[in-house]
């Protein structure tokens, strides 16, 4: 039997619904300061109505951009989404293929210092960024792949995160399952393909969703490589947009360019919800 706590339920659910709004409000101030002018920005308190530019805004930040006086800028917003999209898919694709053959080899292969090289995998999650970002910046710049999508790419692919839970998952395979293939004449490329992939498609889902969010966020990096703003995802021009002295900006068209920044991660979350939950709490075997 289940107790009932109405009082308990309702706390709970206030708690969940202002937390809700708190994380929603900065949203929507950016939907309503996408839709109007910046006279009426410039008024106080600002308006917080949907006013009648909204379409407008966002129609010239995705084809025209941000046109800024006396400040570099005006890159479409077309254009930033497409590097970000770009970066965001290869980063996690990259990620996900090179996890899933590392943890591969890590458990069904025997070979030495199997397990030295699993853990020199595992300790590199306690290097963030920052402190091997000098020594990648070089590596780049030597090989002449600054301002390409190459170099905005391909150092970020590696992922020990997604080499662990893999390789967790893998180790709950049944070996059954590996006799069966072995029997059937199925070399080990052929398990990997038709046995363990089809099992890992909720894993591989749930790491998508959480690799695109991390490739479309990023800042640090392409803030370094991308120097030319043809290479310039859509969050470093936001960001390098809001730096600009305040008589420059076009609110209203930041706003928008904003707002269209939020659409490919909320869209890849809800598209593949069901995906991501299942890949998070289930364990298919």
């Amino acid at each position: 039997m289940i107790e009932r706590r109405p009082v308990a339920d309702f706390i709970s659910h206030a708690t969940l619904t202002l937390v809700g709004l708190i994380v929603a409000f900065p949203i929507y101030l950016a939907i309503i300061a996408a839709s109007h002018t910046i006279p009426d920005l410039a008024q106080s308190p600002m308006p917080m109505l949907p006013g009648a530019e909204f379409f407008k805004n966002t129609a010239q930040a995705l084809f025209e951009g941000p046109q800024l006086v006396g400040v570099s800028g005006g890159t479409p917003a077309l254009l930033l989404m497409a590097n970000s999209l770009l970066m965001a898919v290869s980063i996690a694709v990259g990620k996900i293929i090179i996890s899933l053959l590392s943890a591969f080899a890590i458990v069904y292969f025997r070979f030495p210092l199997k397990n030295f090289f699993f853990w020199m995998i595992f300790i590199t999650l306690m290097l963030p960024v920052e402190v091997r970002i000098i020594p990648t910046y070089k590596i780049v710049a030597d090989l002449g792949l600054l301002d390409t999508y190459t170099g905005l790419v391909l150092p970020l692919i590696a992922s020990a995160t997604a080499t662990f839970l893999f390789r967790q998952f893998f180790m709950t395979v049944p070996d059954e399952l590996v006799e069966a293939a072995r029997i059937d004449g199925a070399g080990p490329m052929r398990f990997f393909w038709d046995v363990l992939v089809p099992l890992a498609r909720t894993s591989i889902a749930a790491m998508f969703v959480i690799q695109f969010i991390y490739g479309w966020n990023q800042y640090l990096w392409p803030l370094l490589i991308a120097s030319d703003a043809n290479y310039q995802t859509i969050v470093l021009a936001i960001g390098r947009l809001v730096r600009a002295p305040d008589a420059f900006l076009e609110w209203p068209v930041i706003m928008g360019m904003v707002v269209l920044a939020l659409l490919p991660p909320v869209a890849v979350v809800v598209l593949m919800q069901r995906w991501f939950v299942k890949g998070l709490v289930e364990t298919e075997k």
